[in-house]
């Protein structure tokens, strides 16, 4: 009679494969050059910062400060969206407004308990460690790591996982709350430091969060934001959800191969060999790699049966006309109850399966188990929970003040002033939209302030809406991994602060900004090449150039 494995998700999560082969990597040499030396310098100084939490709060507070000398002052600058446009101003400007006064107390007030509710990562990750609780609590995520590790080459380990991560923008926030956190498990598992997988995962999902294989979730919002801006030049301009595939596609590609490569260059070695003490209790306890048990290997096999029952169910959601998640208006998949509740389908795809391996293999017996499973991921997201509550006040803080939008205005004068008139110009455009990102971590509402500036004036200039677009993603995407206004930067920390307790903003940030020098450097290349060297479309049916 088989006995159920005594190997569990609390040991394997955290397990290190002692006769794995060694990974193809140079081994660590901290400070064996000017730039390791330079981002050494920016971690440091960015972890005498204090606790993220303490910072967040204290980043809240000087929103309200810095409010109030700018309602003192009458910061404003004129509104570029046209009349009638969601969110423009009835005055016409973008006035900054004071949390300092009576008005701004009773908002914070009344808002507060509501700021943290409602941010959206907040819920997004909640429900889906419901889910991924039952998998781990069962044994399942252990089984499948242990056999991806056991069988994966480690020369293509890191590739895999930028790669994924690129491809999980297509279901919306699975990369973040899924993926990012299994990179360091399975760094881990193969004897390498657990946060370089994670920042190679990171830097695939958010790095390169505008380059994908297929449309994503935010081609339509980036298209319709487009559309509006380039019939303040030509009414009748229409601008489609792909325009900017083909470029997207190839650009899957260059962010894949340049973070495989800054992973293995410069990432690795900076970081040096993994101490496991460093750890919190239980993380890194268990360092064998057991092979997979009959039982196990059964229980796999049962749980990849159950996976494509519940793809078949929701391929006959999805893939007829009336499906029943499509969109049921137009009859679309983009803009579905498919791809807007992808969150719940990440919790079924790991309920379902999770239960049936726990049962096949004996480690969930009752459904007491099922909820101890749930239960237990819920706890280890204390800290984030904690997190987000003070970063939820700051975002929302700062979307109030309008200061996000004063400062984009601002930024964008600053380039027209320029005077740029060449294929060049996109280069400062470029640059612009990485500092704006810094401050605005939506993508969307980025591009509702800047587009109606940027749209027009590089259509006057000769230039499509569809290569105006393309060029602005890279800036969106590139700075995504190095600034906290991102809305999942306070998750990936929390999840890195558990294999270092240590760790801080600085040591993410640090991590981190070698793949946004590289992804920009890289992609504003690719643009160059692509768009003006080969005069290729962006897209379908997405010219290069305006003609009136």
């Amino acid at each position: 009679m088989e006995q159920p494995p005594r190997h569990s998700d609390e040991g394997a999560r955290s397990a290190v494969l002692d006769n794995a082969p060694e990974p193809s990597r140079p081994p660590p040499r901290r400070g064996s050059n000017g730039f390791t030396r330079f981002l050494n310098f920016v971690e440091w100084l960015g972890n005498l910062l204090p606790h993220p939490v303490t910072l967040f709060a204290l980043f809240a507070l000087g929103v309200v400060l810095l409010s109030g000398a700018a309602g003192l002052l009458e910061w404003s600058v004129p509104d570029p969206r046209p009349e009638g446009a969601r969110g423009r101003s009835p005055t016409g400007m973008i006035e900054a407004v004071s949390l300092m006064n009576g008005d701004g107390l009773r908002r914070i007030v009344e808002n507060l308990v509501s700021n943290f509710v409602t941010f959206v990562p907040l819920g997004t990750v909640l429900v889906a460690m419901l889910g991924v609780g039952v998998a781990e609590k069962s044994g399942l995520i252990s089984g499948a790591i242990r056999a991806l590790v056991l069988k994966a080459p480690p020369n293509l380990l890191t590739l895999a996982i930028v790669f994924a991560g690129v491809v999980s923008n297509t279901a919306s926030e699975a990369g973040y709350v899924i993926l990012v956190p299994l990179a360091g498990v399975i760094f881990l598992a193969v004897g390498r430091h657990p946060i370089a997988g994670m920042a190679a995962a990171f830097a695939g999902v958010s790095g390169g969060y505008s380059a994908n294989l297929l449309i994503g979730t935010v081609d339509p919002l980036l298209a319709g934001i487009t559309q509006e801006a380039a019939q303040l030049i030509d009414p009748g301009y229409e601008v489609h959800p792909a325009v900017n595939w083909y470029f997207m596609m190839v650009s899957t590609f260059l962010i894949t191969g340049v973070g495989t490569w800054v992973t293995h260059r410069i990432v690795e070695p900076k970081l040096g060999v993994y101490d496991p003490s460093h750890a919190e209790e239980g993380v890194a306890d268990d360092r064998t790699l057991e092979p997979l048990s009959p039982l196990e290997r059964r229980g796999l096999l049962w749980a990849g049966i159950a996976v494509l029952g519940v793809s078949a169910l929701l391929a006959l959601a999805v893939v007829p006309e009336w499906g029943v998640l499509r969109n049921p208006e137009t009859g679309d998949v983009l803009n579905s109850p498919f791809l807007r509740g992808m969150v719940t389908l990440i919790f079924v795809f790991f309920l379902v399966p999770g239960v049936v391996y726990g049962r096949i293999t004996g480690t969930m017996k009752s459904d007491r188990d099922v909820i101890d499973g749930m239960a237990g991921a819920m706890s280890a997201l204390g800290l984030y929970i904690v997190l987000v509550f003070f970063a939820a006040q700051f975002v929302a803080f700062f979307g109030w003040t309008n200061l996000g939008g004063i400062v984009a205005v601002t930024g964008a004068d600053v380039l027209t002033a320029m005077g740029l008139t060449g294929p060049l110009v996109f280069i400062p455009f470029i640059l612009m939209c990485c500092f704006v990102n810094l401050m605005l971590g939506s993508a969307s509402a980025q591009w509702a302030v800047t587009a109606p500036i940027f749209v027009p004036m590089l259509m006057l200039l000769g230039y499509s809406p569809e290569v105006i677009q393309a060029a602005y993603r890279i800036g969106d995407s590139t700075t995504n991994i190095i600034t906290p206004m991102m809305s999942y930067f306070g998750l990936i920390l929390a999840f890195a602060a558990r294999y270092d307790r240590k760790l801080g903003i600085g040591t993410i940030v640090a991590t981190m900004l070698p793949y946004t020098l590289a992804f920009l450097v890289g992609w504003v290349i690719l643009f160059y090449i692509w768009v003006f060297g080969f005069g290729m479309p962006v897209g379908p049916e997405a010219p290069t150039y305006y003609i009136p």
